[in-house]
């Protein structure tokens, strides 16, 4: 089968790999309808997830049809359409049991980080039964596609939130995982909104599908002076960063009021410092990732009853083979790319 591997820093490319096969009771093997390109696997790509093994199989974010169960798989048979979770946990130890699956002792992110994942033609899924959610009928593969990891994640974020009906958010980043921050946002029905990007089109689109009430650039307006004025000098609820810059680090906590809750969703590429002496006297509280995507269940229902829709992040569509001009359209922010999704391999051409 054709796949995406990554070869080591700085390096992705297709080439051919075996057809995975069952190696424990609680595997299941997924024939991959749909999967797409996530900025985390551009992280993998530039050295900036030490975790990550070379010559790995990328994709953390996909769907597709079980071929393959093994004699230990419960809940899942052959033939069922599924979303695959971006975490690989076994549901009995101390954290999983808690609800904290990203620090499940067996798993954590795996697929497509240490072991092969999605951007593949097939793929196993270790601890299927807790890996995998099954697609309704009515969902499409592309409605659930981004169930498991983006949207994972923005519902994730948003339900720590601790947000209320009065709340000014603050959310740093329009990219796809902003966006499903926001969908996700939007459940809680807070006063304002307010999301800040550096682009004005990615903005759009959220007022556009009725996310936010406030567009914020900063390379227009002083950001941090604009959400005090719309806070009568406070500052924000309720912050999320979204976007994993250095700049959009230092700027979540800027924009809190006192006492606040600041979100950190982002992945960093490098350290960053809390300068602890100039935010003395603010009390903030900091959340921090990664996700712990053990609502999938209750996300898939949000789907199917349409309270979340994330059709608008898809701008890009094309088969396996050209998956190497996708991840250089998607790593560059070229031709207003959202989210760049691949679909089955074609053959050769």
């Amino acid at each position: 089968m054709k796949a995406v591997v990554y070869k080591g820093y700085g390096e992705v490319c297709l080439e051919d790999r075996p057809v995975p096969a069952i190696l424990e009771d609680t595997d299941a093997i997924v024939r991959v309808t749909r999967s797409s390109i996530c900025s985390s696997d551009l992280h993998i790509k530039h050295g900036s997830v030490p975790r990550a093994k070379e010559n790995t199989v990328l994709g953390h974010e996909f769907v597709g049809e079980i071929v393959e169960v093994g004699k230990g798989v419960v809940h899942f048979q052959v033939g069922d359409r599924v979303a695959v979770n971006v975490e690989t946990f076994c549901g009995q130890c101390f954290f999983c049991k808690r609800g904290y699956v990203n620090n499940c002792i067996h798993g954590g992110w795996e697929l497509g980080c240490r072991i092969d994942g999605g951007q593949a033609e097939y793929a196993r899924i270790p601890m299927a039964d807790q890996g995998l959610t099954k697609i309704p009928e009515g969902v499409s593969d592309e409605d659930a596609l981004f169930n498991g990891d983006i949207l994972a994640t923005g519902y994730w974020a948003a339900s720590i939130g601790e947000i209320k009906p009065a709340d000014t958010v603050v959310v740093l980043g329009a990219g796809p995982t902003g966006l499903c921050t926001l969908m996700s946002i939007k459940l809680y029905s807070p006063a304002t909104v307010i999301v800040v990007d550096v682009s004005n089109e990615r903005m759009a689109l959220a007022k556009e599908q009725g996310l936010v009430d406030i567009c914020l650039n900063p390379t227009e307006v002083n950001v941090e002076e604009e959400i005090l004025k719309l806070t009568q000098g406070r500052g924000a609820d309720r912050v999320f960063e979204v976007a994993g810059a250095d700049s959009t680090f230092q700027l979540a906590w800027k924009v809190a009021r006192p006492n606040a809750i600041v979100v950190l969703v982002a992945l960093y590429g490098k350290e960053q410092a809390l300068p602890l002496h100039q935010m003395y006297g603010k009390n903030l509280t900091f959340k921090t990732g990664g996700v712990d995507a053990n609502s999938c269940d209750d996300i898939m229902k949000m789907v199917q009853c349409k309270k979340i829709d994330t059709s608008c992040l898809i701008t890009h569509r094309a088969p396996l083979n050209d998956v190497m001009e996708g991840y250089r359209i998607f790593e560059n922010k070229l031709d207003d790319c959202i989210k760049w999704v691949i679909t089955p391999y074609e053959g050769e051409k």
